[in-house]
């Protein structure tokens, strides 16, 4: 069998690539790894299941559910919940380990499994590995008072919102804001903890039927959002995923403030606060030069990692670091959650509002974003893309010729053979002319 685990779970078309026969044996697989690294010896280990609302989550959080039980593990469904609302009650119940049916940011034909390791915290290379090691292994299956038990959780969902509204760091009384819910997992979650706060709600997108979840809205469709900001007059609007895992924003006027501006404004509100450890944020390679300059002005040092939430995270824990994110819209407040949380960055951005008494735009300028172009190159050797004598020696070229004032960036593409070439420069047209040329070199050098 093949590496089935992706960059965030195991993900594809649900029913064809995803089955429930899959979805069973992952859990089981999972609960003897994650068992046996979490329970304590003289009890059985729990688990905490959770999916958003679309439809093949229905069959495929049944299949997760008998899987543990089956060997014997004690579950608890949590229901509709954000990816981090499941990261947290796995911590927040104690649970041995916790599993989220989701394919976040996808169209609803896809779904995915996500495990989490006790604490709600993403699982590393390894204890993936070693899942998909047993999955094809004998077992011995318990019987009669030894396999597990399955039942709701009815503090979940509530708990969860509690944790969102006591991380504010001030009420929201005022502030008028549009969430798109992206009729996905967040649609409850969202303008709850908001109207608890005080804000005025506009909710968008926030009736989730199975079929509906991404569908040109979320953080991936961001045009119904914007004219509903508009048209109510709003403050501000905030966009998330399928899942809630990230977060994107809209100003006043309309305009995008992606996921480099609200890192941005949140790591100089924690600066400001006194609570920015180190004075330091993770982002990745992907992030706008612009975010670095900004942030490197204000007395903040920017360490980037690969692209992928599960390496910012790595970063901040390895450093003991307590913001990151990416580009996307995963920003990860480390003092509040183990995982991106699409409700807890717009409550925070929302609160920087309101306690700044600056609209949003104002707010996000603190960074000027650089024109970036990117091309995609495909049928190369892209094995070859870091070591081409002729690539490299023009791309130590134009980066002499950018100078601090621009960045090139080759990147593999994980999935095929391709190569992508990213170029930020002071305008449109010198990255356009950047990146092009070095397409071409791209092509021709590492042609198959």
């Amino acid at each position: 069998m093949g590496r089935i685990f992706g960059t965030d779970g195991v993900r594809g078309l649900a029913n064809r690539d995803l089955t429930a026969e899959l979805a069973v044996d992952l859990a089981v697989a999972a609960a003897h790894i994650l068992g046996e690294v979490g329970a304590f010896a003289d009890q059985r280990p729990t688990a905490v299941v959770a999916r958003d609302p679309r439809a093949s989550g229905e069959f495929l959080e049944a299949a997760v559910v008998a899987g543990l039980a089956s060997a014997g593990v004690d579950v608890h469904r949590l229901g509709v919940v954000p990816t981090p609302g499941a990261a947290y009650l796995t911590s927040f119940l104690a649970a041995d380990m916790g599993v989220m049916i989701s394919a976040s940011h996808n169209a609803m034909p896809d779904n995915g499994i996500k495990f989490l390791a006790r604490g709600g915290l993403k699982l590393d290379d390894d204890l993936e590995l070693q899942i998909e090691n047993r999955l094809e292994e004998p077992w011995d299956r318990p019987t009669g008072v030894d396999v597990g038990r399955i039942g709701d959780s009815h503090v979940g969902v509530a708990a969860y919102v509690k944790h969102l509204i006591d991380s504010a760091p001030r009420r929201l009384d005022g502030l008028t804001v549009v969430l798109d819910c992206a009729n996905g997992a967040a649609y409850e979650v969202g303008p709850r903890v908001f109207e608890q706060l005080g804000a005025t709600v506009i909710a968008i997108h926030a009736e989730p039927d199975g079929l509906n979840i991404n569908l040109n809205c979320g953080s991936t469709h961001l045009e119904s959002l914007q004219k509903a900001v508009v048209e109510h007059g709003a403050d501000a609007g905030f966009a998330f995923d399928g899942d809630a895992d990230r977060c994107l924003a809209v100003d006043a006027t309309g305009a995008v403030v992606d996921g480099d501006h609200i890192l941005a404004i949140l790591s100089l509100a924690a600066r400001d606060a006194g609570r920015l450890v180190d004075n330091t944020v993770v982002a990745t390679v992907m992030s706008n030069l612009g975010f670095v300059q900004a942030l490197t002005a204000e007395g903040i040092t920017v360490i980037q990692t690969a692209v992928g939430d599960r390496y910012v995270l790595e970063a901040m824990r390895a450093g003991g670091f307590n913001m990151g994110g990416e580009q996307s819209g995963h920003v990860i407040m480390g003092d509040y959650a183990t995982t991106g949380d699409g409700v807890l960055t717009a409550v925070h951005v929302a609160a920087r509002i309101a306690e700044a008494g600056t609209p949003l735009a104002e707010l996000a300028s603190v960074m000027t974003r650089l024109p970036q172009v990117l091309i995609n190159v495909p049928d190369v050797d892209k094995s070859r893309a870091d070591t081409d004598p002729t690539l490299q020696g023009e791309v130590a070229i134009a980066a002499a010729k950018l100078g601090d004032s621009g960045r090139i960036l080759l990147r593999q593409s994980g999935t095929e053979p391709l190569v992508r070439v990213m170029v930020e420069a002071p305008t449109h047209e010198e990255a356009s002319e950047v990146a092009r040329h070095l397409a071409e070199v791209v092509r021709v050098n590492l042609a198959l």
